[in-house]
C-alpha cells in the first residue's frame, strides 16, 4: 500500500466543534505522525496542525470528513514523499 505525507491545517471557528473534530481525528489515529493545537484567545478560534503518514484515500476522506463538520475550515498540503507501508489499511 502506497502512503503519502500531508499537512492539515485546521481553524476551528467555534469551540463547540471540537469534539467532533477529535472524534475523527481519533478514528484515524493510526495515520497521525504528531499534531499541535493552538488557542488563539484573542480572536476566539483554535488552530490545528496535523502530521499525517497515510493513503491518499484515507488524506481525502479524513479531510472531507472533518470539513463537512459546522464551524471548522481545513486545507491539507501534501508532499511529494510516498513509500510503501507493509500494513494492511485499516477498516475506517
Amino acid at each position: 500500500m502506497q502512503t503519502r505525507v500531508a499537512v492539515m491545517s485546521i481553524i476551528l471557528e467555534d469551540s463547540t466543534c471540537a469534539e467532533p473534530v477529535n472524534a475523527v481525528l481519533h478514528q484515524y489515529g493510526r495515520y497521525i505522525i504528531g499534531r499541535m493545537g493552538i488557542p488563539y484567545r484573542q480572536k476566539n478560534i483554535h488552530i490545528i496542525s496535523v502530521a499525517v503518514d497515510a493513503p491518499q484515500d484515507a488524506i481525502s476522506a479524513m479531510a472531507g470528513k472533518l470539513g463537512r463538520i459546522d464551524g471548522v475550515n481545513i486545507k491539507t498540503a501534501y508532499s511529494n514523499f510516498t513509500s510503501q507501508s507493509e500494513e494492511e489499511p485499516p477498516k475506517i
